[in-house]
């Protein structure tokens, strides 16, 4: 949600907007340690996926870890500046860089820029998202979008009416945030099949034993069709989730 939006929603920003010194470095180191993905988004629409490598209050520089070889790793430094976003279980964090510059060290390659004045702490959206019965298995089955000739079906994390998340292993290529996937077939138990757009909104990092990361992703022009399917399925999942437990 822009920030924009949820200032028209909240009434301001001043609930949400980190300035002291401590929480800050509270939360980038949070951000450290979990080794968490970020989004890095350019104004020119560059978006690229890193992680917090170093993190320096006293010399005022923070850096992030960069794949040299990524297609938009170079339109990303041209720009200068970018908005950071990554997730913290179920909080986004959200902050401004600026001063961008592409590191070199040997065989590694790092995004090094200013050290941000404040930052942006959010709940993440509250539509109701349930996690599919294991017996069921449901999965999505695509095309690599840089990759056309690398289908892929992979595994379904969550459900909600407007998005899923879908674990990507850690041996396929990466999938760079703010990609549409096009006829994504969701085939999520014996009578809920539905195939629609995605677009890969962002990318978080798992336990570190998970082998692979979870693609946070929206539905595009889903059909009414399709939603009233989704719906149903949303609902026989918790019904079946509460019987479970009362067992």
């Amino acid at each position: 949600m822009p920030l924009d939006a949820v200032a028209a929603a909240h009434g301001g920003l001043d609930d949400f907007h980190i300035t002291a010194p401590v929480e800050l470095a509270a939360m980038l180191k949070q951000l450290l340690d979990a080794n968490a993905v970020l989004n890095l988004n350019a104004p020119n629409g560059t978006a690229v996926a890193v992680t917090l490598w170093t993190v320096d209050a006293a010399r005022g520089v923070i850096s992030f870890s960069a794949d040299a070889q990524s297609p938009q790793l170079q339109a990303l430094i041209e720009c200068n500046e970018a908005v950071a976003v990554g997730y913290l279980d179920s909080v986004k964090l959200q902050f401004d860089l600026q001063g961008l510059l592409l590191v070199h060290n040997g065989r590694t390659s790092a995004i090094s820029c200013g050290y941000p004045r404040d930052m942006f702490r959010f709940q993440r959206r509250n539509g109701y998202r349930v996690r599919p019965l294991l017996r069921h298995a449901p999965s999505a089955r695509l095309h690599h979008p840089m990759l056309r000739d690398m289908p892929l079906t992979l595994r379904v994390l969550d459900v909600s009416i407007g998005g899923c998340a879908l674990f990507l292993p850690d041996d396929v290529p990466m999938i760079e945030p703010g990609v549409l996937l096009n006829g994504v077939e969701l085939d999520l138990d014996a009578d809920t099949r539905i195939t629609t757009p995605l677009r890969l909104q962002h990318v978080t990092s798992l336990q570190h034993d998970a082998g692979g990361v979870r693609l946070g992703c929206e539905m595009v022009n889903v059909g009414s069709d399709s939603l009233r399917a989704l719906q149903r399925y949303i609902d026989q999942t918790q019904k079946r989730r509460r019987l479970i437990a009362l067992d």
